[in-house]
């Protein structure tokens, strides 16, 4: 194990073996049915369905673990010119609306996640019969979580980085 792997905070941890377990699920799934399917004419028709839930799922759980690493996409391009012409006074009342404009639009993902959350709470899946709420449910967890770190992000005036090259963007 490397220096950088024992730095990992234990949520990141968590994240990323969550990540490689839906990953590994999706693969395994999906092989076997390819197999099934070419190699003897038939297939397991719950593979599709879980490798579906287990994307959405894993799409989302990085979406989380990516907000306080600084890995979304920051626009650093269009901040870099504000930050010259109008100083680091401009840039730092750009970034709280930036993290006010995050946490608005994780309110608005939130609110529209839940309400399907809620619409899927009667309602199973056709082959695997799990409820349906499973599918919006990590977008809800999603953007409360991206909203806290946001919020917090907020209150303590955090500057967003923009001392990247723009191909990281």
């Amino acid at each position: 194990m490397s220096s950088e792997q024992r730095a990992e905070p234990a949520w990141q941890r968590l994240a990323h073996g969550a990540m490689a377990a839906c990953l590994g699920v999706m693969a395994a799934a999906v092989f076997l049915n390819v197999v099934l399917r070419y190699g003897f004419g038939s297939g397991v028709a719950a593979s599709e369905e879980l490798s579906r839930l287990l994307f959405v799922w894993m799409v989302f759980i990085g979406a989380a673990a990516a907000y306080p690493l600084g890995q979304h996409m920051a626009f650093t391009s269009l901040l870099r010119p504000w930050e010259r012409w109008f100083g680091a006074t401009a840039l730092g009342l750009l970034t709280r609306l930036v993290h006010a404009l995050v946490l608005l639009t994780c309110v608005l993902v939130g609110w529209g996640a839940w309400q399907q959350v809620v619409v899927g709470m009667d309602s199973h899946s056709v082959v695997l019969a799990y409820p349906a709420a499973l599918l919006p449910l990590p977008a809800l967890l999603s953007s409360v979580a991206i909203g806290l770190m946001a919020l917090v992000d907020l209150l303590r005036g955090k500057p967003i980085q923009i001392d990247h090259d723009p191909e990281v963007e």
